[in-house]
Formats: structure tokens, sequence, C-alpha cells
């Protein structure tokens, strides 16, 4: 009986899904049917599925990106529970450990700057208010027991203890200084102000980073120490130009005055990584520019030179400088001389690609020769770069090359140091 009865129910669910596979044979044959006798409400019907099947497309990329952000704050906190770890920094006694100042810290040069002292095992503090400046140029010293970071605009005073000053805040590139002249002029004249009344409250030690700027359109060739320049007062350059010099003023007329301890260093063009992408300048423009094809802008003949330094060279004579028992202000540059016609063949040719180099109307005010006399710099500090431009281009490209295929939600492109 029992048998008899699951035979029946068999039946019954066979012709069950027989009667359900007819119907839909059925439905489709007769939707077939109507479309084809009515084909504008077809296309109405289609429409609408499709505009529902976009809705749908778009609620479903909403709730996938709020649920990639819901697993990046957990990814965040999790992290942030694992101990950092930190590249190793030599360890100094209470004697030999000094307490330093940089004030914009975050910035390009400022930020190798602060790994050099790090690695050498002093306390480095950091005031910066982020304007060129960024904060993961220095992220990966952020929680060390050596460093401190302080977003500070320097314009105001800063009130800290330290032992000494590296004074480096200042927009450096055209299109960073021009942006708000009053204000570069201002962080030029009433920031260094700030500094050397702190140097000298403290009787710390200060260096202010000065410019080839100061120079102008030299009329001396190349350019020694001793040139007093050649400087527009009031064109679109002067509010960094000017400031700069300015700021020398100020630096000896409170060393003669208060008898402090000053160092001031004139910094010719330099380049490396950390630079900022939109700076401006002839290095990152050209190397950017031939990294995506787009043509090489030239302003005017390109027959105009400058020399070149990388960054590490830089900071090797800022350091001793700082160290030294010299006064005066110190070229710190590369003599080799190039022109601008010369570095754009030698970008394109190291870089590669299809770029084309064109020539567009000539920058107001553009010095037209531009090169260190490192005289000073060698035979007090014994100074004098060491990284040929071959071998610091192709660490820059390398860095502007992770840093244009940085995305979103990818790795960040760090340029972490390493120890020398």
């Amino acid at each position: 009986m029992i048998e008899v009865t699951w035979k029946i129910k068999h039946v019954l669910v066979s012709i069950g899904l027989i009667s359900i596979f007819l119907l839909i044979i059925y439905a489709k044959y007769n939707s077939r049917h109507n479309n084809e006798e009515n084909p504008a409400q077809y296309g109405y019907v289609k429409r609408n599925l499709y505009q529902e099947e976009i809705l749908y497309n778009k609620q479903l990329l909403k709730h996938t990106a709020e649920r990639i952000h819901e697993l990046e704050n957990k990814i965040f906190a999790l992290e942030s529970r694992v101990p950092k770890t930190y590249p190793d920094v030599k360890f100094l006694n209470y004697l030999t450990r000094k307490r330093i100042l940089i004030t914009g810290g975050a910035g390009f040069v400022g930020s190798h700057l602060v790994d050099r002292l790090m690695f050498q095992g002093h306390e480095v503090i950091v005031a910066d208010n982020f304007f060129t400046g960024r904060k993961r140029n220095v992220e990966h010293w952020i929680g060390h027991e050596n460093f401190e970071l302080i977003h500070h605009d320097i314009v105001n005073p800063l009130f800290i203890e330290v032992d000494e000053i590296y004074h480096l805040a200042s927009p450096a590139s055209p299109p960073h200084y021009m942006y708000n002249p009053v204000k570069t002029i201002k962080t030029n004249t009433l920031g260094t102000i700030n500094m050397l009344g702190l140097a000298r409250r403290l009787n710390a030690k200060i260096l202010i980073a000065s410019t080839s700027e100061v120079y102008g359109d030299p009329d001396i060739h190349p350019q020694p120490e001793t040139y007093w320049g050649h400087v527009n007062p009031i064109g679109p350059r002067a509010c960094y130009d000017e400031g700069k010099r300015v700021s020398e003023t100020l630096t000896y007329a409170y060393a003669k005055q208060e008898n402090m301890q000053v160092r001031v260093a004139r910094i010719f063009n330099t380049y490396g990584p950390r630079m900022h992408m939109n700076d401006g300048r002839v290095v990152s423009n050209f190397i950017l520019q031939a990294l995506q094809n787009d043509v090489i802008t030239i302003y005017g003949s390109g027959d105009q030179t400058r020399s070149f330094q990388y960054v590490s060279d830089l900071v090797d004579g800022l350091v001793t400088l700082m160290n030294s028992n010299y006064t005066l202000p110190v070229n710190l540059g590369n003599p080799v001389e190039h022109t601008i016609n010369e570095f754009a063949s030698i970008i394109k040719e190291l870089v590669g690609g299809r770029s084309k180099i064109i020539h567009m109307a000539e920058v107001e005010d553009d010095p037209q020769r531009r090169r260190p006399d490192i005289s000073r710099a060698k035979k007090y500090l014994n100074w004098e770069p060491k990284v040929d431009l071959n071998t610091g281009l192709q660490k820059t490209v390398e860095y502007f090359r992770h840093e244009l295929h940085r995305f979103k939600h990818s790795q960040r492109n760090k340029f972490l140091p390493e120890a020398p």
C-alpha cells in the first residue's frame, strides 16, 4: 500500500513538472507573438527593463563601495594594533644628542634632512603648515621617540626648547611662491624674525636656507658669494628673491647685534624623490611630461642654463655647514652647467616615449645663466657634489613613475630612506 502511494506521488509530481514546463513554453511563445504584433509596446518594455537593470547595477556598486569602505576601516583598525617598525637609528647619549628644529621639515628638502638627522640619532622636531609640505614625506617617523611633528605656521611665534634650528620654511617654486606673494614675503621676513628670536632666546645655532635667486639674473658667471646680485624688486619673482635677501639681512643683523651663531646656505637648483608634482620646476615638469608622452615644454629659446644637484648632496652640505665654524653665506650647488635644451634631451632619452620638445614664450625675469662658484664650500667645508646627473635622474624618474601609478585604494608611493 505504501509502495503504491509513493508511485502515485511520483506520477503526480512528474505530471506537475511537465505541466509547468509546457506553461513556460506557451508563455514565451505568446510573449514573442504579442511582441511581433505590437513592436512599440515591446520596445517600451525593453527600455523599462534596461533602466531597471541600470538602477540595480548602480545600487549594487554603491553597496559594494560601502562594503569596501567598511573593510578599509577594519584594515586600518587592525594595522593600528600592530606595533610600528622604524628604520634603525644610532643611539646617542644625552651629551651628544641634539634637539633640532626643522621649519618646513615636511617639504622636499626638509624631509630628506629629517631622515639624515634621525639616522644620526638626534631628536628632530618638524614645524610645517603643509602649504607645500606633505605629511607622508615624514610619516615613516611619526610615533618614533626621537621625532615630533607640529602643524604650525612660523609667521606666528613658536615657543619650544631646541639646540639647533634649520630654517627651511618657504615655498620655493615659482607657481607656489607666486600664488600668494604677500604670504611668501611674510614667511621670509616675519617667519625669519620669529626663528632668529627663538634662537637668540635659547642661544641656539641657526641655519637659514637662502637661495641662488638672491643673485637674480646675474651679470657675473659663475656666481660667487661676493656677488651682490641683479634683482628686479617689483617683478613677479621679487616676493621670493627679495624676501630671501631680507632674510639674509635680518640674519646678519641679529648675529652682529645679539652675538648669535648663524649659518646661511645659498641653495641652487635641487632635484630628487619627494619633489612636488606640480611645482613647475624644470626637472619635475620634464620628467612628468616625458612619462605621460606629453609635449616637453621649454620656455624661451632653451639656451638659458641651470646647474642641478641631487638632494642628498644638498643635505650633506647643510649638515656640514651647520657643524662648521663658518658664518658667511655659502653656495651649495652643482657647478656642472647644462642648457635647458640639453636637459630636455637628457630627460627624453632617459625616459623614452614619444614626447616632442616644443618652445613657448619666455617667462618674465627668468634668469639666463645660473651656475654656482663653490670654491668657498670646498675650502671651508670640504664639500662638493658626489651624485652624477644620470644616477640622480634615474632615481627621480623612478619616483615619479610610481607617483603617477598611485590610486586611491593602492599602496601610497612613499620614498623610504635608507640608512647612510
